[in-house]
């Protein structure tokens, strides 16, 4: 797949495939003034491409994934830069209750769900606006009422758009429904700023003094625990890699979900920042949610070829998924994900790239 580098123009839409069924699938290419392209597509609303210049003014894809559509309608696709939805990350045993009902979804993480279910928003072709003045696409679809086992009819959208002078990708969430529902979006996309290679040496920081507790598999316990003291302690900078032993488990990695504080939580603040010292690469993240999750590409073991043939191994990538918190439904301590008809649901997470 060749991606344009070309300086600022109008958003190019170029085919990508088609779906089993007949449907064709495309890409969107923002770009902007200062050399940072954006590579879209219809398919999973998912981030294929973004090209970064470091600090000598070399641009580089900092992002995985795959070259072709094949790659992304596979099996092995592990939510490569997709859109997740209705609800980001876990639900214990796949279940909840609203309203005194009870709703059983699919179990597809072991006995849990998992990333809005087998055929979520990350498997679904959703429709495309090109929205030239502001360097923008929104994808937008409705989610019909029982779709993987969510209730109510849900009218969601996502918008990228790219800063035409600042290399500042703004992602903008929106969603209403008919019917009492949960919802949790995130975008699951996995970063290298190095662009190849090991993601252990780059130094990360999280503006959060407490995390979620997880249990097995990794479903929270309903406690809310400090960092201090902890490997999870990331309030000031750490290389990845400095961490892994103290923090054990198999796989070994980040797979937590951080409390963010307030200010970070409102978007006053960097919630996370991660820089590749070799490269000079920066990214930062401001977010609207409460919660982040911090996944450092554990299950990756290199058995299936993605772009250009490279075979991801652990710790390929990391990911940056601001959210609401694992198991939401399921704790009435943790920040509500219910949407009811007459609300919209607003949330906005913007990717700052720059260089030290």
């Amino acid at each position: 797949m060749n991606f344009p580098s070309a300086h600022a123009a109008p958003p190019v839409v170029r085919p990508f495939g088609t779906l089993p069924d007949g449907r064709e699938v495309r890409t969107y290419t923002l770009a902007n003034d200062t050399g940072m392209t954006v590579t879209l597509t219809d398919y999973g609303a998912a981030v294929l491409s973004i090209l970064v210049p470091d600090r000598g003014g070399a641009a580089t894809d900092v992002v995985l994934g795959f070259d072709d559509l094949a790659g992304y309608l596979s099996a092995e696709n592990p939510y490569f830069g997709c859109t997740v939805g209705r609800f980001a990350n876990r639900i214990s045993s796949g279940s909840f209750s609203l309203d005194g009902k009870s709703f059983q979804l699919a179990r597809n993480d072991g006995d849990h769900h998992l990333h809005g279910g087998p055929t979520g928003f990350s498997r679904q072709l959703w429709k495309a606006e090109v929205q030239a003045q502001d360097n923008a696409i929104r994808f937008h679809r409705i989610s019909p009422d029982g779709e993987e086992g969510f209730p109510g009819s849900l009218a969601v959208s996502v918008t990228y758009a790219l800063e035409r002078q600042g290399n500042a990708l703004r992602i903008t969430y929106e969603a209403t429904t008919d019917r009492p529902t949960i919802l949790n979006l995130t975008n699951h996309t996995y970063f290298n700023l190095a662009g190849a290679g090991s993601v252990l040496d780059h130094r990360v920081r999280i503006d959060a003094d407490r995390h979620t507790v997880a249990g097995a598999g990794n479903i929270p316990t309903g406690a809310i625990a400090d960092v201090q003291g902890t490997p999870l302690d990331l309030r000031q900078a750490a290389p990845i890699g400095s961490r892994l032993e103290a923090l054990g488990g198999t796989p070994s990695g980040f797979d937590h979900n951080y409390v963010l504080n307030p200010g970070a939580a409102r978007g006053e603040t960097a919630a996370a920042e991660v820089e590749d010292p070799k490269t000079g690469r920066v990214l930062q993240v401001f977010t609207h949610q409460p919660g982040l999750q911090f996944y450092t590409a554990n299950y990756l073991n290199g058995s299936f070829a993605g772009k250009s043939g490279t075979r991801y191994a652990q710790h390929a990538g990391f990911c940056l998924e601001t959210q609401h918190f694992p198991d939401a439904p399921n704790h009435e301590n943790f920040p509500s994900t219910v949407l009811r008809p007459g609300e919209i649901f607003r949330s906005q997470t913007t990717y700052v790239f720059g260089t030290r």
